[in-house]
């Protein structure tokens, strides 16, 4: 027989036990780097990842010709840029020069030295393209007969072809290397920097923890 509360007397219900354990703290935002192609952010990833697992960090590639467009629409936090760079809304931080070098046909007679200087260019038809890194001056060649061509990939399969030279960075000769194509260093040119870029408005930590990377600072490192 079930036993009966005595009159008057209610039975007490049991409160549900409370969970008091802490919730986890919600991930941060990814840090979103754009980069140039070219460039070379492997290095600084890798570090970025070693000095914050909590938070990832995204890659994006960034045509040269977008590269201040994607700051300035916020679709990068900041970017690995070619400069150089003067607008009055971006931070820029210098991180290195790149080597110009001579893309030619494989069969070119410059192709017999180690490296090159500007005159050993002279007479050559210079191709260029609306893309291109950086506008070597002062070169003793010839203006090519047609427009600059879409892409710097187009500039090194027409010199692959014997047309004339190109003139660019290693990484993009490198970038865009085929068989029929080598390069040589050019001596006594200036050659492209390359830059971190940030929107001034977005100075954030996390932007200054990239750049710290960058400069060779650890977690443990004292600004």
């Amino acid at each position: 027989m079930a036993r009966r509360n005595p009159p008057g007397r209610r039975q007490q219900r049991v409160a549900p036990a409370r969970d008091t354990a802490p919730r986890p703290a919600p991930a941060p935002a990814p840090f979103r780097l754009g980069a140039i192609p070219g460039a070379t952010p492997g290095k600084w990833i890798e570090r970025w990842r070693e000095q914050r697992p909590q938070q990832r960090l995204v890659l994006e590639s960034v045509a040269l010709v977008d590269q201040v467009a994607a700051l300035r629409d916020r679709r990068v936090d900041a970017c690995i840029c070619r400069g150089p760079l003067a607008e009055d809304d971006l931070h820029v931080v210098r991180l290195y020069d790149e080597v110009p070098v001579v893309v030619m046909s494989a069969e070119s007679s410059l192709a017999a030295a180690d490296t090159l200087v500007a005159s050993d260019l002279a007479g050559e038809v210079l191709i260029r393209s609306r893309d291109e890194a950086f506008e070597p001056a002062g070169l003793p060649t010839t203006p090519a007969a047609f427009a600059p061509l879409p892409t710097t990939e187009d500039a090194v399969a027409t010199a692959a072809s014997g047309v004339g030279i190109a003139v660019m960075p290693m990484s993009l000769a490198r970038l865009h290397h085929r068989r029929d194509a080598t390069f040589r260093p050019l001596e006594g040119v200036d050659g492209s920097a390359v830059v971190l870029a940030w929107l001034r408005a977005c100075d954030d930590d996390d932007v200054q923890a990239f750049v710290a990377i960058t400069r060779g600072r650890t977690a443990r490192s004292s600004r």
